[in-house]
C-alpha cells in the first residue's frame, strides 16, 4: 500500500477534538493545492505537505471532514449538539418544531404528530360529550309550562303597572289535534331532515348559515327538537353554557323521544304572538277556533308566524319596522313560501297548492291592556330588547323579570284626559261620520334634563282594537314643527353668506309669496317645468323682507325654504340628528329638495319631544329611555347596561337659548298665542301639512318637553286623510286642536310639587345679521307666466273663504269683530295660518288652497309608505 493511503496516526489521549487540534496544528497555514493542479498523473498532491494528507479516495475525505467538522465544499453544516438525528426529538413529548430538520421542514407537522393530534381531540369530544350527555335531563314540557313565570312592569313611583307573559294562555292538545298540514308546514319550513335527524343537524345549520349570506329565504339553523329544547328549557340566555345544555339535551332528547312526541311538544310550547303559547290558545286567537278544526291555510299561517310573532303578527309588533303594514307583507310573503316549500319536499302536491289561494282572514286581536297599559308596555319591552340583548319573543316566553319603569302614572292619566276632553268636544262620528271617524291622536312628554320618558298617549287602547303606538310611530310629517331645526342649523353651522359665521335670527330674508328660490350660486332651482321653482306661502300676505324671528312667529314658509338651501340641507339634518331625530324617520323621497325644510320628514312625537328637549336644556341631549332597572326574578340580579344615558352635546347653549328666545316670541306674538296666558313661561312651534292631514304643536318649559300630533288614518290601508271640517271646521292647524290638548297637559303636569316652573336662560348675543337687498317683486307678467306652470302641478287654487263673524270651537285667537287669521290678527287684517307645511297653502279664513307649486308634502302611510319625489320638491312622507 503506498505511503499517502495511510491513515494519519491517531493522537494520543485527545479524541477527536485532540485530532482535530493536531491536524489543524499541522498546517503550514498554507491550502493545500486541488488534486491535479500540479500536473501529476496520479492526481495526488505534490511536495512535503502531500505526504502528511493520508486521505483514501474522495469518500474517505469527506468523512473525515465531517469527523473534524470541516465545511468546505459547499456540503451542508452539521446538526447543533442537542438535535441530531431522532434521539434529540425523543427527549420531547411533542416533536415541534422538528429536530433534525432545517428552514421550512421545522414547521411541518409528522403524520404522527397530526395523527396523533386527531386522535386526542376526538377522544376529548367524546369524553366532554359522554359527561354532559349523562349529567343532562330531559326537560318536562307540562311542568315547564306551568313554572313559567311573567313579567312585572312597574310605574317610577315603583308600583306595579302591570303583568304579562308567562304562564298566560297555553293549553296543550295531542298531535292527532293538531292538522297535518300544520305538522308539514312547520317541517318543510323549519326543519325538513326532521324524521331522519339524531336531535341535531350540522348541515342544517351550514345550510341555514349560506342562504343567510345569500339573501334567501331560510329554515332556522336549529332543529325542531333543539327548539323544542329551547322552549320547555326555558333558559332563553345566550351564553356558550346554555348553548351547550341545549346541544346536549337535544342529542338525548332525539334518542330517547319518539319524533312524534317531540313534534307535538314543539307546537305545544312555541310563542304565536296575540299572547297565545301552543297551537291550541294561537288558533283561538287568531281564528276563534280549536286547533282540528284549523283549514290548510289557516295551519300554514301558524307556521308562518313561528318565525318570529312580533315581525310577522299582521296585528304589528314592537319598534318601528314592526308596523301592521310592513308585518302582514311579511307575514304573506311567507305564508306563500312555505306553501311552495311543502311542495319541494313532497308533503303537498302541485294541484293540493293551486287550490290554496287566499290568505287567511283573522278575527279582530282581544288585549286585556287597558288605556295606555299596553303601549307603555311596549315601549319599554322594546327598549329592555334593545339594551339587553333579548328578543321580543324571547323576552315574552321566559318571563320572570321585573322592569322598573321612567313613566309618571300621573302624567300618563293627565295626559289621556287632555286627549278624551278635546275629542269628546270636537268629534261627533254619528253627526258627521265622513269626517270625524278615523281622527287620532299621537303624545309624549320627556324629561330634559335626563331623557326619560315620562308619558305617552298612544291611541285609544288595546282593549279598544287600537293596536299602533301613535306616540313611537313613524310616518307622520311633522310639517313646520321642523323649522326651528333649520334655525338653529343656521346659527351652529352659518350660510354662504356668513361665511360660515352664526347667523342671527335677526337676519333678514325675503318672505312674499310665491319667491324664486335660489341655489348657493344664486341661480334658480328649477320646477319640473325647467322654469323657476317658486315657493307658496300659506297665505297671500306679502311679508316683503322680514326676521328670520317674524318668519317662525307667523310660520312663513318662504324665508325657511330659502335658509335651508344657504345652510345646506346637510347640515339641517345634523342639526336634527344631534337632537336626536332619527336619521329612518327623514322623507328619502324629498331628501334633496327644497321643500325639505318645511316638515316632510316623520319623527315620532317621542323623538320630537326629546329634540326639542334639547332646546330646553341649552343643547344637552340624552337619548329618551323608558327602563331605569330590570331584575331577574330568578337569580335575584339586575341585568346590567341599564345606566341612564350620558349627557351628549345637541347644540351650542347660545344656539339653543337663542332658538328658545325664538319659540316663546311664537307662544308670545304668533301661531301659539293660545298658550300665551299660561302661568308660566313656554316656548313651541305649531305645525300643520299639505291638505291638512296632519298638525302638530311641539312644546316645552325647563321641566317638561311634550310632542302632540293629531291626524286621520284610512283603516284600510293606513294612508292619512285630509282633516278638513273635522269638527265642522275649515281646517285643522296645529295652533288650534294639539295646541289644546297640550295646554290642558302641561297645565296640571306643571302644578305637580316636583316641578318648580323656572324661567329660561337669557340667551347669549349670537349671529352676524344678514341683511341683503331685496329683491324685486315678480310683474304681472311673471306670475301669469308662473301660474300657466304651475297648472300642470298642483291643483288651481281656490277663492279665498270669506272672514267668518262667529268664531268657531277651539278657534282660540278669533276676534269677532273682524277677520280672523286662524288664531291671529294683524293690523286689522286677516292672516291666514301660516303654521305648518306650507306645503300647499291651506288657510283657515283667507288665502289660497294648494296653492304650492313646488315642495307639497305627499303624505304616505303612518306607517312609512313613500311617493318618489321629484326635481319640483314634492316627495311622499317615509318612516
Amino acid at each position: 500500500m503506498s505511503e499517502h493511503r495511510r491513515k494519519p496516526p491517531q493522537p494520543q489521549g485527545g479524541g477527536r477534538a485532540a485530532a482535530r487540534r493536531a491536524q489543524s496544528g499541522s498546517s503550514s497555514g498554507r491550502r493545500a493545492a486541488p488534486r491535479g493542479a500540479t500536473g501529476s498523473a496520479s492526481g495526488s498532491y505534490q511536495g512535503p505537505e502531500a505526504e502528511e494528507r493520508p486521505y483514501g479516495g474522495r469518500a474517505e475525505a469527506r468523512r473525515a471532514a465531517q469527523r473534524s467538522g470541516g465545511t468546505g465544499g459547499g456540503r451542508r453544516r452539521a446538526a447543533p449538539e442537542g438535535r441530531r438525528g431522532r434521539s434529540a426529538s425523543r427527549d420531547r413529548f411533542i416533536d415541534y418544531p422538528r429536530a433534525g430538520k432545517y428552514g421550512a421542514a421545522r414547521w411541518v407537522p409528522s403524520w404522527r404528530l397530526v395523527s396523533g393530534m386527531f386522535v386526542g381531540f376526538f377522544a376529548s369530544l367524546l369524553l366532554v360529550g359522554g359527561i354532559g350527555y349523562a349529567m343532562v335531563e330531559v326537560p318536562d314540557q307540562e311542568l315547564a309550562a306551568a313554572t313559567a313565570q311573567s313579567n312585572v312592569f312597574h310605574w317610577a313611583d315603583g308600583s306595579q303597572m302591570a303583568t304579562t307573559g308567562g304562564k298566560a294562555n297555553r293549553q296543550i292538545v295531542p298531535l292527532d289535534d293538531i292538522p297535518k298540514e300544520l305538522q308539514q308546514a312547520v317541517i318543510a319550513a323549519e326543519n325538513a331532515s326532521f324524521y331522519k335527524d339524531k336531535g341535531v343537524d350540522p348541515m342544517g345549520i351550514a345550510r341555514a348559515l349560506f342562504n343567510m349570506a345569500q339573501g334567501e329565504e331560510v329554515q332556522g339553523g336549529s332543529t325542531i327538537t333543539q327548539q323544542y329544547v329551547k322552549n320547555t328549557y326555558l333558559d332563553q340566555s345566550q351564553t356558550l353554557t346554555r348553548k351547550f345544555k341545549e346541544l346536549f339535551i337535544s342529542i338525548k332528547v332525539g334518542a330517547k323521544m319518539e319524533k312524534d312526541d317531540i313534534l307535538a311538544g314543539y307546537l305545544n310550547t312555541a310563542y304565536y304572538g296575540r299572547d297565545a303559547y301552543g297551537v291550541q290558545a294561537a288558533a283561538q286567537a287568531y281564528f276563534g277556533k280549536d286547533s282540528k278544526k284549523l283549514s290548510p291555510a289557516e295551519s300554514v299561517f301558524l307556521a308562518s308566524v313561528l318565525k318570529g310573532p312580533n315581525l310577522y303578527n299582521p296585528d304589528g309588533g314592537v319598534g318601528s319596522a314592526a308596523t301592521p303594514k310592513a308585518n302582514t307583507e311579511r307575514a304573506e310573503k311567507r305564508w306563500n313560501w312555505i306553501l311552495g316549500r311543502m311542495v319541494e319536499v313532497g308533503s303537498l302536491t302541485a294541484a293540493e297548492r293551486s287550490e290554496i289561494t287566499e290568505f287567511p282572514e283573522l278575527k279582530k286581536q282581544k288585549s286585556k291592556l287597558s288605556g295606555q297599559t299596553g303601549y307603555l308596555i311596549d315601549i319599554a319591552k322594546s327598549y329592555v330588547a334593545k339594551t339587553a340583548g333579548i328578543s321580543q319573543d324571547e323576552l315574552e316566553k321566559r318571563g320572570g323579570y321585573r322592569i322598573y319603569t321612567t313613566f309618571d302614572k300621573d302624567r300618563v292619566r293627565e295626559l289621556e284626559k287632555a286627549v278624551q276632553k278635546s275629542s269628546e268636544e270636537l268629534l261627533d262620528e254619528k253627526k258627521r261620520p265622513d269626517t270625524d271617524t278615523h281622527v287620532q291622536f299621537g303624545g309624549a312628554s320627556i324629561d330634559p334634563d335626563s331623557g326619560a320618558i315620562v308619558a305617552v298617549y298612544g291611541g285609544e287602547g288595546y282593549d279598544k282594537g287600537h293596536y299602533t303606538n301613535n306616540a313611537d310611530t313613524l310616518g307622520v310629517p311633522v310639517g313646520s314643527t321642523w323649522k326651528p331645526f333649520v334655525l338653529a342649523s343656521a346659527m351652529e353651522y352659518g350660510t354662504i353668506h356668513t361665511d360660515g359665521q352664526p347667523l342671527s335670527p335677526q337676519s333678514l330674508y325675503q318672505g312674499n309669496d310665491l319667491t324664486v328660490i335660489v341655489d348657493q350660486n344664486g341661480k334658480p332651482i328649477p320646477n319640473a317645468k325647467g322654469g323657476p321653482f317658486r315657493q307658496k306661502n300659506e297665505g297671500t300676505e306679502q311679508w316683503g323682507m322680514i326676521t328670520l324671528d317674524k318668519a317662525m312667529q307667523h310660520s312663513v314658509n318662504v324665508p325657511f325654504v330659502q335658509l335651508g338651501i344657504d345652510v345646506g340641507l346637510d347640515n339641517t339634518r345634523k342639526t336634527a340628528m344631534n337632537l336626536g331625530i332619527l336619521e329612518e324617520s327623514f322623507d328619502s323621497g324629498n331628501m334633496n329638495n327644497a321643500s325639505f325644510s318645511l316638515g316632510t320628514s316623520t319623527p315620532s312625537a317621542i323623538r320630537m319631544a326629546d329634540a326639542y328637549a334639547g332646546f330646553a336644556s341649552s343643547g344637552k341631549h340624552y337619548e329618551p329611555f323608558s327602563v331605569t332597572k330590570v331584575v331577574d326574578t330568578k337569580t335575584g340580579k339586575e341585568l346590567p347596561n341599564f345606566d341612564k344615558p350620558k349627557k351628549e352635546k345637541g347644540l351650542d347653549p347660545a344656539v339653543a337659548d337663542n332658538v328658545t328666545k325664538v319659540l316663546e316670541n311664537v307662544v308670545q306674538n304668533g301661531t301659539a298665542k293660545a298658550l300665551a296666558d299660561l302661568p308660566f313661561p313656554n316656548a313651541g312651534k305649531t305645525g300643520t301639512t299639505d291638505e291638512n292631514k296632519s298638525a302638530w304643536y311641539v312644546g316645552y318649559t325647563s321641566e317638561l318637553s311634550t310632542a302632540v300630533a293629531m291626524f286621520r288614518t284610512n283603516p284600510k290601508d293606513k294612508e292619512l286623510l285630509s282633516m278638513k271640517m273635522v269638527g265642522g271646521l275649515p281646517s285643522i292647524h296645529g295652533g288650534d286642536i294639539p295646541a289644546d290638548v297640550w295646554k290642558e297637559y302641561m297645565s296640571v303636569a306643571m302644578q305637580d310639587k316636583d316641578y318648580n316652573p323656572q324661567p329660561f336662560p337669557d340667551p347669549a348675543p349670537l349671529g352676524t345679521v344678514y341683511n341683503p337687498s331685496p329683491s324685486p317683486e315678480p310683474t304681472p307678467s311673471e306670475s301669469a307666466t308662473e301660474e300657466e306652470d304651475k297648472e300642470d302641478d298642483k291643483p288651481t287654487p281656490s277663492a279665498p273663504a270669506q272672514p267668518s263673524t262667529t268664531c268657531r270651537p277651539f278657534d282660540f285667537g278669533c276676534e269677532e269683530d273682524g277677520g280672523t287669521t286662524d288664531g291671529q290678527t294683524t293690523d286689522g287684517g286677516t292672516l291666514g295660518e301660516t303654521d305648518g307645511g306650507g306645503m300647499n297653502g291651506d288657510t283657515d279664513n283667507g288665502g289660497t288652497t294648494d296653492g304650492n307649486d313646488s315642495g307639497t308634502v305627499s303624505e304616505g302611510s303612518i306607517f312609512g309608505n313613500t311617493n318618489s319625489g321629484g326635481s319640483n320638491g314634492r316627495g311622499g312622507s317615509t318612516g
